[in-house]
């Protein structure tokens, strides 16, 4: 193979942190190249000088590529390239045509004008090129995730792309949706796609690359060829250390029941006779933590955030019964007053105000807690934040830094800080380690532990099973809207949850 790309020494600050350190590796032609490395450790940082995201003299270090010194002042300097990132959070605009974002600011003319003929029927061969049966004028606010992942990479196919730098691309996406997009990039490395991989799932790296740089604190650690390494040879490079078990283990001391859930029937809030949840029921015991397992539009997200104030859906009914009592939950604040938190699973746009400091995202569900006289005490809440960034292991450079600065893991480390602040009864945790690293996983299932052996109640929301069974001491199973099944941890695998899902 030939040396695609280059890059030496790359040095990055930002004001006094120092993001990356002299790291240098580099592409083959037509390889497959995963970076990994826990939240915070610099990967977006070096694809985003790569990508001109970060122009040249914002770093230091050179880039080369086809041996060829690059100085690149924006993306349109990588793209002429060739050179494409597909970030985390897509790009799309969710009110324009799959056709339309495809082709916005490389517009297809004819004499002077856009050729909407020409424009629909490109869109269509890059459609069919990913995989991806749509309609060209449907909107973009109409498909879910993992299409919308898919017309990303059909942009970046249209801008006829040599290296294609994927952040995080499985990491809102279903297991189905996931292995689709996988098999996709085996496919656009046979017709010679070179492309780079972030990404947290090690055992979707393991199957498609081809090597493997883990970065660390700002610094290359190593690169490994994907010949006999497994998951723990990588944490181990990753972390600096072999984590032995996965779930920390937990004295299970469990109470009476607190929280339990019955008959609960929500309605679609667009579509009036749409029934979204269908005569629910679970309970929670004090101590206790409860998953909730169902594949993608199983309805687990909008059972929870239903819970949690009415914050989804319409004709809400059933009974919610805490401490041996009915309580009547009409809105969010009666939610936090009742002692019930909602860790959302999009903690970018609902979990946190990104342009907020941490100090002041930390103390949101509680600002009673920091206030006298109406007013918020900044010092006291300060305290409060630079306690729970003790407490969390938040890497920040204080607690006046911009929740917008933090990478993903630190991001919903604030999120968990703002919710344990309002010191909740019960805790509804949907998706918390979505786009977040092993090391960062296993501090939250730490803290998921310790609030268990607290007597609060957690219930869990995961889309990755093994998680689910790793925490659980009991699993209920979802499936279009109902509870088809429980499972004690005893008896919960992988195929015992797919089996009552398949069953109905």
């Amino acid at each position: 193979m030939n040396t695609l790309l280059e890059m030496k020494t790359i040095t990055k600050r930002f004001d006094s942190i120092l993001a990356l350190e002299n790291v240098s590796f580099t592409v083959e032609e037509g390889e497959i190249h995963a970076i990994v490395g826990e939240n915070g450790a610099g990967k977006s940082t070096l694809m985003k000088v790569l990508s001109g995201v970060y122009s040249y003299g914002d770093y230091e270090g050179e880039i080369f590529y086809n041996g060829n010194l690059c100085r690149f002042k924006n993306i349109k300097d990588s793209e002429k390239q060739g050179i494409v990132i597909i970030h985390q959070e897509l790009a799309l605009i969710p009110y324009l045509s799959i056709s339309e974002n495809i082709f916005l600011g490389n517009e297809q003319k004819k004499n002077g004008l856009i050729s909407w003929h020409i424009t629909h029927q490109k869109t269509k061969e890059l459609l069919a090129k990913v995989g991806l049966d749509e309609n060209p004028n449907t909107l973009i606010s109409g498909i879910g995730v993992g299409k919308q992942q898919l017309v990303e990479i059909a942009k970046a196919l249209s801008k006829q792309v040599n290296v294609l730098v994927l952040d995080e691309p499985t990491a809102a996406l279903n297991d189905i949706e996931s292995e689709n997009l996988l098999h996709l990039l085996l496919e656009l490395k046979k017709e010679g796609v070179t492309c780079i991989l972030i990404s947290h799932k090690l055992q979707e790296v393991l199957k498609v690359s081809d090597r493997i740089t883990i970065i660390r604190d700002g610094q290359v650690v190593e690169t490994l060829s994907n010949v006999d390494v497994d998951e723990n040879r990588i944490i181990r490079g990753m972390v600096g250390r072999d984590i032995v078990d996965r779930f920390p283990a937990r004295d299970v001391v469990l109470g009476d029941v607190l929280f339990e859930v019955s008959h609960w029937t929500v309605y679609h809030p667009d579509i009036a006779d749409k029934k979204v949840i269908d005569e629910a029921n679970i309970s929670v015991r004090k101590g206790e933590v409860v998953g909730i397992a169902g594949l993608m539009g199983a309805g687990r997200t909008e059972f929870a955030m239903s819970l949690f104030g009415g914050a989804y859906g319409t004709k809400i009914s059933g009974r919610i019964i805490k401490d041996g009592k009915p309580i009547v939950l009409k809105s969010i604040s009666q939610a936090i007053s009742n002692g019930i938190a909602y860790v959302t699973e999009d903690r970018k746009q609902y979990g946190l105000i990104l342009d907020e400091t941490i100090s002041r995202n930390t103390s949101l569900a509680n600002l009673k807690a920091v206030s006298k006289h109406f007013t918020v005490d900044e010092v006291q809440e300060k305290r409060v934040a630079e306690d729970y960034r003790k407490k969390m292991d938040l890497r920040a450079r204080d607690v006046l830094q911009h929740a917008k600065n933090l990478s993903g893991g630190n991001q919903q480390k604030v999120v968990l800080s703002k919710w344990l602040f309002a010191d909740p009864d019960v805790l509804i945790l949907d998706e918390p380690t979505r786009g977040v690293d092993v090391g960062a996983k296993y501090e939250i299932y730490m803290i998921i532990n310790e609030l268990a052996r607290q007597g609060k109640c957690v219930i869990v929301i995961s889309s990755e099973l093994p998680e689910v069974i790793g925490l659980s001491d009991r699993i209920f199973i979802m499936s279009e809207g109902r509870i088809v099944g429980e499972l004690s941890k005893e008896d919960a695998t992988q195929e015992a949850i797919m089996e009552r899902i398949m069953e109905h």
